[in-house]
């Protein structure tokens, strides 16, 4: 049985891939709208994930091992409970004790974080040995990396049953120590920064940008695109995490926290560096 606390963009997404794996799922969620939305989201994307992977009609059969609740599941041993709350340190703390409160046999409490001190998370816990970071990627069907963060009370027991999860659904596992931005999230958010300030002093445009590295570092997608999915507020709050913890080389750009005051915060609002 693996529990999901947060029915959001990522929430979804790895409930998706555990289903998919032929587990149990239960996602929580703080009421009947947002459970309701979130079920929605995983609907959604688990059908899409079964077209693009030649499974066309297994939806239902599926869906009939996910369980939607509000507040916490009644299951008594999960195999791993993670939470997919934004990115908000008081927030995941709050949820945090809370699911160590209501699954105290769980095998693995994670904490899907891109970037936030897992030291720092653990610190409101009883058993800091249970706890690790695995970090997502958005999309998380399509992603084939999780991003492992040790901390420095994790058991070894611990990240040898969370990298054999991560295989059970397919995906790669890369293993760092706890680190401010982890390894994933301080290249990409360098990457992302220096790609706005190329835009502020009108280097090129943000489809040029994002064509030089497809194109000529063969990456998936451009840096600024990337921004636009992710959220421009979320990288501002990731980029302001690391300028405080590593130094002025990751102070975001004028012209992003001008966007985000203005609520251009991309994809979900319809318009950041493209039109959505």
């Amino acid at each position: 049985m693996i529990v999901v606390i947060g029915g959001g963009t990522m929430g979804a997404g790895i409930a998706v891939e555990f289903l998919l794996a032929g587990r149990e799922v239960t996602v929580t969620e703080t009421g009947p709208e947002a459970t309701e939305a979130a079920l929605a989201r995983i609907t959604d994307s688990l059908g899409r994930t079964l077209r693009r992977r030649g499974r066309e009609g297994e939806d239902e059969q599926v869906l009939a091992a996910l369980e939607m609740m509000v507040g916490p599941a009644p299951v008594s041993d999960p195999e791993l409970v993670v939470e997919a709350v934004p990115e908000d340190p008081e927030l995941k703390k709050s949820v945090l004790v809370g699911a160590e409160a209501a699954y105290p046999h769980a095998a693995v409490l994670a904490s899907n974080t891109s970037s936030l001190s897992i030291g720092e998370l653990a610190g409101v816990l009883t058993e800091p040995g249970r706890f690790i970071g695995m970090h997502f990627f958005n999309p998380v069907p399509v992603s084939q990396l999780v991003e492992i963060v040790v901390g420095a009370r994790t058991s070894p027991r611990t990240v040898e049953t969370t990298r054999s999860l991560v295989e059970l659904i397919g995906k790669t596992p890369i293993t760092v120590r706890d680190s401010p931005g982890f390894a994933s999230s301080r290249l990409g958010i360098a990457l992302g920064m220096e790609a706005i300030r190329m835009v502020e002093d009108e280097v090129a445009s943000a489809e040029d940008i994002d064509r030089a590295m497809v194109l000529g570092y063969k990456h998936p997608i451009g840096p600024l695109r990337l921004t636009d999915l992710v959220g421009l507020d979320v990288r501002l709050a990731i980029a302001e995490y690391l300028s405080d913890q590593l130094g002025p080389r990751f102070t975001p750009p004028e012209l992003l926290r001008r966007m985000v005051a203005e609520g251009r915060l991309g994809k979900k609002t319809g318009e950041g560096f493209y039109q959505w």
